[in-house]
């Protein structure tokens, strides 16, 4: 409870006074040292009084694409020319609306598609009156298809296992469909699902992982939006088939309109009898339960997340025992994330082989993607498995913006590196991706224009995976920020070719050492680069060939 006491605190107070924690400390009887560790530990605790205006200015890559850092300039600059002591403007990890870029947060409030030209809308606004401009996100949160808000609840998972059905069933239908985790891991959902319901214990949990939050990654948040009843159908299905009473949904904290559409929804399962005790008058109960995520891109680890619940700091655990059988509160725990339990019903209704057919070019099954970066048409897709990357981009998202040549993308979010143009026939799936030694992931797509600097876009990246390392371990916390500084010194001509041995030593160490996936792949970023757009580096004077190891390989390898 230690994060929802901070949090009811900086809710009345605007902030955490110490006089607030001194008695927090003695009240609960907790030590004022692990009060600190904690609250100190995510981004979205102050220990000061907030100012009058906070500027959060996304500048991870989708953002930095569409020009992120000239509106951070600006508005820098317009708050010293203006005197505005009393305005905090900040550089901010993603905000999770990367087909709107370049986006802010005013005051905790997000704006989408700011510009230099209307950023002076709120300047002008917050100097005159105080007040911000209305200026609503701009989604249709219906796209003619539910109304969140009065969801269908036909239900047809849960009322087939209210009528008896073997709860082995629907793990094995799940297993025949071949879904895997569509949070970036790729762990088949069935044998997870059947991996927890075997193993013996009197408390089990269901978790939803909604905490998305690696740059180019926001197909969750229209899932959350448009599928919320599809979400907890198959969390509670979930419940009933592992023998769990509790479930969470861990939401990402900038997710505010998704949450009241989740909690408007799981209001309707309660007064319906698919949520609480004796569900559908069967002797089986199962609550749900919103856990706000207190912010920090690492919490979308898994075990990370069971510490943040937990009230901890959320810095993951090593493994194993994982989750499915030491989870939260050392129980076993299934967890998956928003687009796994989302499928669920459906492939419960239509059967295994349904979902399979799905798929193109010998590949099985549906998937949800986001596009974002230089594309006509930002935003989420639902594709067969086995599509082109440049079908995707060219069908899908309208081809590249402005008339511009394909240069380089990023399939599945920043921590599967980048890819080069003449590798966009590859086919977006697991096996094919991974053969290159990249990654589906989050299911993020980035794509680049010819005239993009991609040392430039490293460094951006390099950057995220710096800020956003909780620091628990030595090879992420040291690694990410001699990455970090070894790109600055390469875009000011200042890094000479026999330091990329250095560079490759810490990479690996990285790779085989950190305890989590963020530290494992943040090397991918600048190592990808090296590999496919050597030319960019050496017009900084760095000479990628021969002095770069050559079991990294060669552009053409």
């Amino acid at each position: 409870m230690l994060v929802e006491y901070l949090r009811e605190i900086q809710r009345l107070h605007g902030y955490l006074p110490e006089t607030e924690l001194k008695a927090l400390s003695e009240r609960e009887s907790i030590p004022l040292y692990l009060i600190h560790s904690v609250a100190s530990f995510y981004s979205t605790f102050k220990f000061k009084p907030p100012p009058k205006a906070t500027f959060k200015i996304c500048t991870d890559l989708s953002c930095h694409l569409h020009g992120a850092c000239d509106i951070l300039e600006t508005l820098e600059e317009t708050a010293n020319l203006a005197g505005l002591v009393d305005w905090e403007i900040l550089e901010q990890s993603c905000l999770g609306q990367c087909d709107g870029a370049p986006a802010i947060s005013v005051n905790n409030q997000i704006y989408r598609n700011i510009s230099v030209e209307n950023l002076g809308d709120f300047a002008e606004s917050l100097i005159s009156n105080h007040q911000l401009p209305h200026r609503p996100i701009n989604r249709d949160v219906n796209k003619g298809v539910i109304d969140p808000y009065n969801p269908p609840l036909k239900n047809y998972s849960l009322n087939q296992w209210a009528s008896g059905t073997d709860p082995d069933w629907f793990v094995n239908v799940i297993k025949e469909s071949g879904l895997f985790g569509m949070g970036g891991a790729g762990f088949p959902t069935g044998l997870k699902w059947e991996l927890v319901r075997k193993t013996q214990a009197a408390t089990k949990y269901v978790i939803c992982n909604a905490d998305e939050s690696e740059p180019g990654t926001f197909k969750d948040r229209e899932i959350l939006r448009h599928y919320s009843h599809l979400i907890i159908e198959g969390m509670i299905l979930g419940g009933l088939v592992i023998g769990a009473t509790q479930g969470y949904i861990f939401l990402r904290h900038e997710y505010q309109q998704e949450r009241e559409i989740l909690l408007q929804t799981i209001k309707t399962y309660y007064s319906e009898g698919y949520l609480g005790d004796r569900i559908l008058d069967t002797d089986s109960s199962f609550h749900l339960n919103i856990f706000d995520s207190p912010g920090g891109y690492i919490c979308g680890e898994e075990t990370a997340l069971l510490e943040a619940i937990e009230g901890k700091r959320a810095e993951p655990r090593n493994k194993p025992p994982f989750p499915g059988t030491d989870g939260l509160h050392g129980c076993p725990t299934l967890i998956n994330n928003v687009e796994t339990f989302a499928w669920i019903p459906s492939i419960i209704k239509r059967g295994g082989q349904w979902f399979k057919s799905h798929g193109v070019n010998n590949r099985q099954g549906l998937k949800y993607i986001a596009l974002s970066g230089h594309i006509e048409k930002p935003g989420v897709y639902e594709i067969p498995l086995g599509i082109r990357i440049i079908d995707l981009i060219q069908e899908y998202g309208g081809g590249v913006s402005g008339g511009r040549q394909l240069k380089a993308f990023s399939p599945g979010g920043i921590s599967s590196g980048f890819l080069p143009a003449k590798m966009s026939d590859i086919s977006v799936d697991l096996k094919s991706l991974s053969e290159v030694g990249s990654m589906l992931g989050s299911g993020g797509i980035i794509v680049i224009a010819e005239g993009t600097d991609m040392v430039d876009l490293v460094r951006n990246t390099l950057r995220f995976f710096r800020n956003e390392s909780c620091g628990k371990c030595v090879p992420c916390r040291v690694g990410t920020d001699y990455l970090v500084q070894a790109s600055n010194k390469i875009l000011e001509s200042n890094f000479s070719s026999d330091m990329l041995n250095s560079v490759k030593d810490i990479s690996e160490t990285m790779e085989l050492t950190s305890i989590c996936g963020l530290g494992q792949a943040a090397p991918k970023p600048l190592l990808s680069a090296i590999e496919y757009f050597p030319d960019e580096f050496e017009k900084y004077g760095v000479n990628i060939y021969p002095d770069f190891p050559s079991d990294v390989g060669a552009p053409d390898a």
